[in-house]
């Protein structure tokens, strides 16, 4: 037999080995586990038990073990799942995104049928620190993080070089170890639970990767070791996140940086100012402050109170980073560039800072009737739902409009003109904001917004980066490369940073 065939042998039996171990150690523990072995039970109980006594009363510890625990949680994964399947669909990394889909599935699907079947009781430990409902075995944090972040390494590791890699490696192995012990530390699952549920990713893991080479194999792709080289080896120019982008002179990178901090301090005096003469100086009716709220609440009704809960969801917390997300993740999918998220970062964490540092020095009291909202944790002044909202949809339409061709680019202004009109009648109708606290948000948005948007030129053009070659993974000059166009698409183009003068612009 030839060193080639082999070296090939060896590549195929070390993965085949890995996963029928893993599948075998998961079948010995369910047997042990449901015929409840004396020998087992005495070892996870003594554990249980001591690791119980060894964090209860440590409230630092304990909180740092809750925030590592939410890592593998089925909302963290499924969004960062969810995240990685969106940048592959831009990319047109459909094999990928299928794979991802598929194998985050199946331990959504694996870990409540084992967890029936084997009908194994949580921990009862003397100091309880955390509660989960269901049963114990095995741990579905431990299942789901070895599975998604073993299917991201995978899938993500031809875009890593060098000795990076082995950091990419440790750092998903050292994600996955601290969600398991911090499961056994939390006292809600044993350590056979943890080990079942990494033993039952492994195998899961194994046989979907097996089912991709198969795949691979059968269209003709060549098929490489998934570990060493990941699942597409080809894909590594599509798989970075953004190309490389020339080096600012560090003068000009420390101008922007110095004046966006001058221009949200100055912005930050204007606001807080405001909020000093309102609250201190004026009479207590300016824009109507005392009967605007009043009218608005002897007039609600359950049809405009039903509406005004979806508007201000719409600029709460979780709207608006989830938003600020997806926004982030389809520019940079998009245009292979970091500057659209940077904007938008930038935009919203300014939005952040003076909002919670006007409402701690002006600490204006809500209006004076019934909230419809309660243990609002900041003063009425200003509003943050409307800031925020500005920040967010404003700053949606000046990208869009910047990267697109077609007249449908305009329909951004829209959401970006009504949703804070929208946001900010249902903040006062609700009760929690005067109308001076609403108009005050507008203006620093009115401020903050064109200041960040000349400073950092989210749609500055850039020179031509490198455009990988899906067929041979190598890069050519030229812009980067987008989704090829359907048909009828005619006058619907994205204009990525990289087009220069002269090159045509590439085209949804």
């Amino acid at each position: 037999m030839s060193p080639q065939a082999l070296r090939y042998r060896r590549r195929t039996l070390a993965p085949l080995a890995i996963v029928t171990a893993a599948a075998l150690v998961f079948t010995v523990l369910l047997v042990l586990v449901r015929l409840r072995w004396r020998p087992l039970e005495s070892v996870d109980h003594d554990a249980a038990a001591r690791l119980n006594r060894l964090i209860a009363g440590h409230g630092t510890l304990v909180t740092v073990v809750r925030d590592i625990t939410l890592l593998g949680s089925t909302i963290a994964l499924s969004a960062v799942i969810g995240a990685a399947v969106i940048l592959l669909a831009l990319r047109r990394r459909w094999a990928l995104a299928a794979y991802l889909t598929v194998t985050g599935a199946g331990a959504l699907v694996l870990d409540p049928v084992l967890k029936v079947l084997v009908g194994r009781l949580r921990p009862v430990v003397a100091h309880p620190i955390a509660h989960a409902p269901g049963d114990s075995f095995p741990s579905g944090h431990a299942l789901g993080s070895i599975v998604c972040y073993g299917a991201l390494f995978l899938v993500f590791l031809p875009a890593v070089r060098g000795r990076w890699r082995t950091w990419f490696g440790v750092g998903m192995a050292a994600i996955v170890a601290l969600i398991g012990i911090s499961r056994i530390l939390l006292g809600v699952h044993f350590i056979s639970d943890v080990l079942g549920g990494w033993a039952i990713g492994i195998a899961w893991l194994g046989v979907t990767s097996f089912a991709f080479e198969l795949t691979r194999r059968a269209a003709g792709h060549p098929v490489s070791d998934p570990v060493a080289d990941g699942l597409e080896p080809e894909a590594g120019n599509d798989l970075r996140p953004a190309q490389p982008e020339p080096e600012p002179v560090p003068a000009h990178r420390g101008r922007t940086a110095a004046g966006i901090v001058v221009a949200w301090v100055l912005t930050l005096g204007i606001i807080v100012g405001i909020g000093e003469l309102v609250t201190k100086a004026g009479n207590g009716n300016e824009l109507g402050d005392t009967t605007i709220p009043h009218w608005l609440a002897a007039h609600r009704n359950p049809g405009l109170t039903r509406w005004s809960l979806v508007f201000t969801t719409l600029g709460g917390t979780v709207a608006i980073v989830t938003a600020v997300a997806l926004i982030c993740l389809v520019f940079v999918g998009v245009t292979r560039r970091w500057r659209p998220a940077v904007y938008v970062l930038t935009l919203i964490i300014g939005e952040l800072a003076m909002f919670l540092t006007a409402a701690a020095v002006v600490k204006r009291p809500r209006p004076t009737v019934s909230h419809l909202d309660s243990h609002l944790p900041t003063s009425s002044y200003p509003s943050g739902h409307v800031a925020a909202t500005c920040c967010v949809y404003i700053g949606l339409a000046i990208l869009v409009i910047g990267h697109a061709r077609g007249w449908w680019r305009w329909l951004f202004v829209i959401p970006a003109a009504a949703l804070p009109l929208l946001v900010a009648a249902s903040r006062m109708y609700r009760g929690e904001h005067h109308p001076t606290d609403v108009v005050a948000s507008m203006f620093f948005a009115a401020l903050w917004i064109p200041a960040v948007s000349l400073l950092l030129k989210p749609n500055g053009a850039r020179s031509a980066g490198p455009r990988p070659d899906r067929a041979t993974g190598s890069e050519q000059g030229g812009q980067s490369r987008l989704p090829v166009p359907s048909p009828g698409s005619h006058g619907h183009a994205i204009r990525t940073d990289s087009a220069v003068k002269g090159e045509r612009p590439a085209r949804l």
